[in-house]
């Protein structure tokens, strides 16, 4: 069985981390993790327990995770982004037994530990002094590689933190992050760049899977289009989990610049987080010709389906078909009855690995899960071979006039556009229809609104049509790249004073 123990017994010399010009090797790793173990024990974290992480990509935030599978417990990915009340909420509502951060957020952390007795290290502070003061005794990991619990996005009320129950078995896990591996094709000699942020489960699952078989990661503190560019070309990466918006950035570094760095070595590109428009993956598909981009269908609760650019070629704008031991099923929105192939519905995933929970929320819970299958509410539709189409999200169709309109494929046209970069569409209220479409534009050139008002209506029935284009400089975004709809749709609604 590869994980940790293994890599840091065979390989101990092998480079595990590249933060920077600081270079951390898996025997380093091991034996820094095992002193953090220590460390969290003093400070009250339990095998089954947990600790929250609200740290940058740091070496200190893989530590942390590493330290946490010896203790046998479960580290709390935070979003350092959030305010310092919804960070609060998460971790009074997760249950962690301390924190681990970094001083730069030493007024955000003072806030929130003010009224809690919880134990804080900090990195840039007290924590390399405590770990040179721990007992330099090693201890064994309790779980092979480390599965942290990731709290939703939150695009409807409080986010959730995701339990996956079977997850607590070091042979489940290690059968997971296995199959993870094999099913990818990840190898020990493979040099993964980590471009997203850590405390989101994407780029942490795929990093944290590099280092269960051994390989290297190479880690971004922020995401910037032409250091990714430089970093690939100067570590040899070969691995890497991006996003559309990735792409997107990627793919505005002109050409003539792009080609000056070498990408060759880069064989396999994961990309999720967001649908991505048929244009942009076409453009990076040509842009990145030695490497296999696969799209993935999935989210914290679990993966779903998978895609490899030839057969996405073939079969433009899906998502794939289900990794091993998944199952797709496509219910109506009303009865729950399965719909006829090619025909929309709510997607239901019956995963591999057994059923999760949402932390705290028997109730969400409940809701989310038909039999052994669950949803988060995307809409989409099955095709005789099996390939799964995502047409939206519940929560983002517009209803005008009693007419279904998928946001997404309004998007999807807007993205044809030579002078669009993205684009939101959402519905506002409409004293007549209830509500119409909308949409919020970034461009790279000079156009105008009613050119792409024109734009539409050439493509789409007039119906469907966004009733207004508001153009922007930039659009708002998560940190890992994905527009923020919500904040552009909100206002429009709070001034209606309904949310339906």
């Amino acid at each position: 069985m590869t994980g940790f123990a293994e890599i840091a017994s065979t390989r101990p010399s092998h480079p595990a981390v590249v933060d920077g010009t600081r270079v951390t090797t898996y025997g380093e790793l091991d034996e820094r993790a095992s002193r953090l173990a220590h460390v969290l024990c003093d400070l009250g974290v339990e095998p089954g327990g947990r600790v929250a992480v609200m740290l940058g990509n740091s070496t200190e935030f893989i530590e942390c995770l590493a330290a946490s599978a010896k203790v046998g417990a479960s580290c709390v990915t935070l979003n350092w982004h959030l305010s310092a009340d919804e960070v609060a909420w998460i971790l009074d509502d997760s249950g962690a037994a301390a924190l681990v951060t970094h001083t730069d957020l030493g007024p955000t952390v003072e806030s929130l530990t003010a009224d809690r007795s919880m134990p804080v290290l900090c990195v840039g502070g007290d924590y390399d002094d405590r770990l040179d003061d721990a007992p330099p005794e090693p201890l064994a990991y309790r779980f092979p590689s480390p599965w942290p619990v990731i709290y939703t996005s939150g695009t409807s009320g409080r986010p959730k933190g995701v339990v996956h129950g079977a997850l607590a078995d070091p042979d489940i896990i290690a059968m997971a992050q296995g199959g993870l591996a094999t099913m990818w094709g990840y190898r020990p000699d493979d040099v993964h760049l980590l471009a997203g942020p850590m405390y989101h489960a994407g780029p942490a699952g795929y990093a944290n899977t590099t280092l269960f078989v051994g390989g290297t990661v190479v880690l971004m503190a922020s995401w910037d289009a032409r250091e990714f560019l430089r970093l690939v070309e100067a570590h040899g990466v070969t691995t890497t989990f991006l996003t559309p918006a990735h792409f997107i950035r990627i793919l505005e570094v002109p050409d003539h610049e792009r080609r000056r760095f070498d990408q060759s070595s880069l064989r396999h590109v994961i990309h999720a987080g967001a649908p991505c428009p048929i244009g942009v993956k076409q453009r990076i598909i040509a842009a990145l010709p030695d490497a296999e981009i696969w799209e993935l269908y999935g989210m914290s609760e679990g993966g779903a389906t998978r895609v490899a650019a030839t057969e996405w070629l073939e079969q433009p704008g899906t998502v794939g078909r289900p990794w091993p031991g998944v199952e797709i099923r496509i219910l109506d929105p009303v009865t729950l009855a399965p719909m006829v192939v090619g025909d929309e519905g709510v997607i239901y995933v019956r995963p591999a690995h057994g059923r999760f929970e949402y932390h705290n929320d028997p109730a969400k819970t409940a809701a989310t899960w038909l039999d052994d299958a669950f949803t988060v509410g995307d809409v989409g539709r099955l095709d005789n071979d099996g390939y799964l189409y995502l047409t939206d999200r519940l929560s983002d169709l517009i209803i005008r006039g009693g007419v279904n309109i998928y946001p997404r494929a309004v998007e999807e046209v807007l993205h044809t556009h030579p002078a669009v970069v993205d684009c939101a569409v959402f519905g506002v209220p409409d004293e007549r229809d209830g509500e119409v479409p909308v949409a919020v534009v970034e461009v790279r050139s000079a156009v105008t609104a009613d050119d792409l008002v024109a734009w539409c209506r050439s493509r789409l029935d007039p119906y469907t049509c966004p009733v207004r284009i508001d153009i922007v400089d930039t659009l708002p975004r998560d940190p890992n790249g994905k527009v923020l709809k919500r904040r552009l749709r909100d206002p429009a609604w709070a001034v209606a004073g309904r949310k339906i």
